[in-house]
């Protein structure tokens, strides 16, 4: 018998080793056009429903600042749902149904101006807290299918809604001021005018006030932080010592004499705001250099705040150049409402290095994964669920003071579908969505509707054209992506938490 140890030798092959070649400068640039698809269409739509409509750059950028300020914090309350795996909160109207409600009783009650505004807030924030915990339980007996049930749900509550605006008030709950119920009946009105008691509430606070505010708020935080860090042994909040010496030294030039009146204004030009923001932007950078300086940290990238540097700078330049500046001259913005949009922009931000934010993520990236480190994902689920209808009740608050116009039975209809498409419009998905996009989609979704109707009257010779498109538009561009969400779950499949 031959000894051949070939008969029972068993073969090993070796594994093939892939070697990942880095992409092409030219391989980036069409996956970035790739990803972005959607934005880019919109620009290329804009651009020439701009040209077309004959409007000026001036009228539409003034415009489209107006309904940044109005629906931008909105918009921005989607993030936090999708962080957190739960795709596009369609429930956010729910939000606004609280806020018109906490909205029609401080105005039955006959406040005014700031004061009617902070009852409001008062009124709408725990009740947009108490929904947002039971779409968030909802949701979590509805795993995988939170958009759809979110859309029905936002039906339903309507619903209640206007049961509770058709019968019960002025039927079964007395209301104070007589003509806001229907003439000859039980019932609230169609339409209630918020001139003479709170529009323009937020719109007209002074940038004077804002930075008192300010100073209070940081010198609180700067105390509380202080007697903690004692009692601990530890050093003094550095950082936040030196903000606070910051704003104080800003809100003391408030009484210089040739500054007082730039300060004392609730509109600020927005030639003196891209100035404001440029030279916060400058310094914000030279801060995080300074930093590294004294704190070294390997993974600090120097190029990226010298970019933010330069471009500052090259955003400041343009203002005195002479097309740029007649473009920008006759456009201002409200201070409070665009420092509430960036006060969440950085909040929004800033809440991802947090340890809650953390936890987020990782349910959004694996309900699996998640469950198996320790997080419990469903509280995690129904506190991102409470937060986005928090910050929505109060974004319709901010529109709705705007406005000046409260459409009790309509206000709140199409609040989901337009923030959603204006979010989905900068390049968002159902999966990721950042402050950059959201703005973007933005300024994109507005500025096409403020065009649209002037361009259809130039094209097809009837503005309703532009009405119909624009509607199309907001509907078209939700039913595209949830499409493509689908498509990309059927090629790749999410892992679930096992029931």
């Amino acid at each position: 018998m031959k000894n051949n140890n070939d008969m029972n030798q068993s073969v090993v092959s070796q594994p093939d080793v892939i070697v990942m070649q880095p992409e092409t400068p030219m391989q980036k640039t069409l996956s970035w056009i790739f990803e972005n698809k959607v934005m880019l269409m919109f620009v290329a739509l804009c651009v020439g429903a701009v040209a077309v409509s004959g409007n000026t750059v001036g009228f539409v950028l003034g415009n489209v600042l107006v309904r940044f300020g109005r629906n931008g914090f909105t918009v921005l309350s989607l993030l936090i749902p999708v962080l957190a795996g739960m795709g596009l909160n369609f429930s956010i109207v729910i939000g606004a149904i609280a806020a018109q409600t906490g909205l029609f009783f401080a105005v039955d009650w006959g406040l005014t101006g700031m004061t009617g505004m902070l009852v409001a807030f008062l009124i709408t924030t725990p009740l947009t807290m108490l929904f947002g915990f039971g779409v968030g339980r909802l949701f979590n007996k509805m795993k995988g299918a939170e958009m759809i049930a979110g859309l029905i749900l936002g039906f339903f509550a309507d619903g209640l809604y206007q049961l509770f605006f058709l019968y019960i008030l002025g039927g079964l709950l007395p209301v104070r001021t007589n003509n806001l119920i229907i003439p000859g009946g039980i019932g609230i009105k169609n339409t209630i005018d918020l001139t003479g008691n709170m529009k323009y509430a937020l719109d007209l606070v002074k940038l004077v006030d804002l930075l008192l505010v300010l100073v209070a708020l940081l010198a609180v935080i700067a105390v509380i932080q202080t007697v903690v860090r004692l009692k601990n042994k530890q050093s003094l909040p550095l950082k936040t010592l030196i903000l606070l010496v910051l704003v104080a030294l800003v809100y003391g030039l408030t009484f210089v004499p040739g500054l007082s009146d730039y300060f004392r204004t609730d509109r600020l030009p927005l030639v003196n705001a891209i100035e404001m923001g440029m030279a916060m932007a400058i310094v914000y950078a030279l801060w995080k250099i300074i930093a590294n300086r004294v704190n070294p940290d390997k993974r600090f990238k120097l190029g990226r705040y010298l970019i933010i540097v330069a471009v500052a700078v090259g955003l400041f330049a343009l203002t005195y150049v002479p097309f740029f500046y007649d473009v920008i001259k006759s456009s201002s913005i409200a201070v409070l409402p665009f420092a509430l949009i960036a006060g969440l922009c950085v909040f929004n931000q800033v809440f991802l290095s947090t340890r809650l934010g953390q936890n987020m993520r990782t349910v959004g990236q694996s309900q699996v994964i998640a469950n198996a480190s320790g997080i419990h994902v469903d509280r995690v689920r129904v506190i991102a669920m409470i937060m986005s209808t928090v910050l929505a009740g109060w974004g319709q608050l901010i529109y709705l003071q705007n406005l000046g116009t409260f459409a009790t039975y309509g206000a709140h209809l199409q609040v989901g579908q337009f923030a959603i498409a204006a979010l989905l419009v900068g390049g968002a998905s159902v999966q990721k969505a950042t402050n950059k996009q959201a703005i973007t989609g933005i300024i994109l979704f507005h500025t096409l509707f403020i065009v649209a109707p002037e361009a259809g009257a130039k094209l097809f010779n009837n503005a309703m054209i532009g009405e119909y498109f624009r509607v199309f538009v907001s509907y078209g561009v939700i039913a595209l992506s949830l499409a493509m969400h689908a498509w990309q779950r059927k090629k790749k499949p999410e892992l679930e938490l096992p029931k």
